[in-house]
């Protein structure tokens, strides 16, 4: 079965360690509805710098990686319809949905 990054970008750290437990249990509600699809649950990211071959940039880029997961699903489009449900889209984020392919 193919596999699925779900790069996510945007969202917010949270504020305080109740914000942080709410945010949490979002994502772990929405990890459940996606269930053992799941390959990798995967993790936030820290800042990240961009590397060229002019070299390196400390900005993360146009639109910078805040996270990701890995997911097994039958078309682009099951993934897709994964992603849809993902928590980071209500804080203004997003999520780009690519195939891992298979080399």
């Amino acid at each position: 079965m193919p596999k699925y990054v779900f790069a996510y970008h945007g969202g917010k750290k949270p504020e305080s360690p109740e914000e942080g437990a709410k945010v949490m249990a979002a994502w772990n509600a929405w990890f459940e509805t996606i269930g053992g699809a799941i390959v990798d649950p995967g993790n936030p990211v820290s800042v990240s710098k961009t590397v060229t071959a002019g070299g390196v940039a400390d900005n993360g880029g146009a639109n910078p990686l805040s996270g990701y997961t890995i997911v097994n699903a039958d078309s682009i489009d099951a993934a897709i319809g994964m992603a849809k449900g993902c928590p980071i889209l209500e804080d203004d984020g997003s999520v780009e949905v690519a195939e891992a392919m298979d080399m």
